[in-house]
C-alpha cells in the first residue's frame, strides 16, 4: 500500500480507502466486517462512511453503516482515520436534513453516537444545500471542528464554483478551511477535469473520489439487455438503482466498456484494476474510495493500489474516454 499527504494537512492517508455504502442493505454486518479486515490487512488505513448510508436506505435502514463500523473499530479505533457525512434527509422533518446550523450540529452527535467514538477525523458535508448560507454552513463546521469532534472538514458532491465560494468565506471569516473534495469520478466521468480538479489542485486540496467503478458496470459484468436484480442498478436498493441507470445505462457506456475490456485483456490485466489505476495515476488524485458488496470484489480494487499503469496504457485510456470529459456535449 502506498500513502500520500493529505492536502494541505499534516495527515497521512492510503490511497485507497474504504467505502461502507453497502453496509446495511447490500451487505450485511458479518460480511461488512470481513471487508474491513480484508482492507486493513492490506495496509487501508481510512473508512468512509455516511449518516445516510447504506445507499438506497429508507428512514428505518439509515445510520447502519456507522453502526456496523462503530462495532468493527471497537478496540482499534486508534488504528484509523474514519470519515463521515452529513446533508441528505435522515428524518421526516424540514431540518432533518441539509447544511443548517442546527441540522449538522444535531448530526454529528447522531454519527458520534453510531460509530460509537469521541471524534470522527473527517466531517463531510455530503451534499451543497443552495438553501443554506455558505456562511452559516461554514460557522457551523469551525464550531464542531472546535469542539474537537471533528479534526478535518471536506465536501462531497460540490459543483467547482460553490466549493471555491465555501472557501473564499472560510477565509475570510477565519474559519475552518474545508481540507478536502469528494467527487464522482471515473473513466465513464471525466468532467471534474476541466474545473474541480485544477481547483483542488491550485488550493492544495485532498481529492478522494468515489465511484471508481461506475457502480459497478467497469467490472464489465452487465449487460444492457439485462436488467440485475442484484447491486447498484437493481430494485434491491430502491430509487439509488434508478438513479445508477440513469448515470450510467446507456448504449455509449456499454460500447465504450467493451473497448475498454479489450484494451484490458490485451495487456493481461482486470478492467477494474485498470479504472482504480487510471484514477490514481492522475496528480491531482489523493485516495480512490472502494466500495464493493462481498469481500471478493475487492480483490482487483486492492491491487491497483501498488500497480504502476504503463503511460502508454493511460493514454490509449484517456483517449478512448475522451468524450466523458466533455460532460453532455460528448453524448
Amino acid at each position: 500500500m502506498q500513502y500520500r499527504k493529505f492536502g494541505r494537512t499534516g495527515l497521512t492517508v492510503s490511497r485507497l480507502i474504504i467505502g461502507t455504502g453497502t453496509f446495511g442493505k447490500q451487505t450485511d454486518e458479518a460480511e461488512s466486517f470481513r471487508m474491513l479486515d480484508r482492507v486493513a490487512d492490506a495496509g487501508v488505513n481510512i473508512i468512509d462512511t455516511a449518516d445516510i448510508y447504506p445507499g438506497g436506505a429508507d428512514l428505518t435502514e439509515v445510520g447502519r453503516a456507522e453502526e456496523f463500523t462503530g462495532r468493527w473499530l471497537k478496540g482499534k479505533r486508534g488504528n484509523f482515520i474514519v470519515g463521515t457525512k452529513a446533508g441528505f434527509p435522515m428524518g421526516p422533518l424540514q431540518w432533518d436534513r441539509g447544511t443548517s446550523r442546527k441540522h449538522l450540529m444535531d448530526a454529528i452527535d447522531a454519527s458520534l453516537k453510531r460509530l460509537d467514538t469521541d471524534y470522527v477525523d473527517l466531517y463531510q458535508v455530503h451534499t451543497d444545500d443552495t438553501e443554506t448560507p455558505l456562511e452559516e454552513t461554514a460557522e457551523a463546521l469551525d464550531a464542531i471542528v472546535r469542539s474537537g469532534k471533528a479534526r478535518y472538514i471536506g465536501v462531497s458532491n460540490f459543483l467547482a464554483y460553490r466549493l471555491a465560494r465555501a472557501i473564499g468565506r472560510q477565509d475570510t471569516l477565519r474559519l475552518a478551511r474545508y481540507a478536502s473534495a469528494q467527487p464522482r469520478y471515473n473513466l465513464l466521468f471525466r468532467e471534474i477535469e476541466r474545473d474541480l480538479l485544477p481547483l483542488a489542485q491550485e488550493e492544495n486540496l485532498a481529492v478522494i473520489p468515489f465511484n471508481p467503478l461506475a457502480g459497478g458496470l467497469l467490472t464489465g459484468k452487465y449487460r444492457q439487455s439485462q436488467s440485475p436484480d442484484k447491486g447498484r442498478f437493481s430494485a434491491e436498493v430502491g430509487s439509488f438503482g434508478a438513479m445508477y441507470k440513469a448515470r450510467y445505462w446507456h448504449e455509449r457506456e456499454f460500447d465504450t466498456i467493451t473497448r475498454l475490456g479489450a484494451i484490458a485483456e490485451e495487456i493481461g490485466e482486470p478492467l477494474p484494476k485498470l479504472a482504480v489505476a487510471w484514477i490514481l495515476a492522475n496528480p491531482a488524485v489523493t485516495s480512490v474510495i472502494l466500495g464493493a458488496s462481498r469481500t471478493e470484489q475487492l480483490a482487483d480494487t486492492l491491487a491497483a493500489a501498488d500497480y504502476g499503469l504503463d503511460p502508454e496504457v493511460k493514454a490509449k485510456l484517456d483517449e478512448l474516454t475522451v468524450d466523458y470529459r466533455r460532460g453532455d456535449a460528448g453524448r
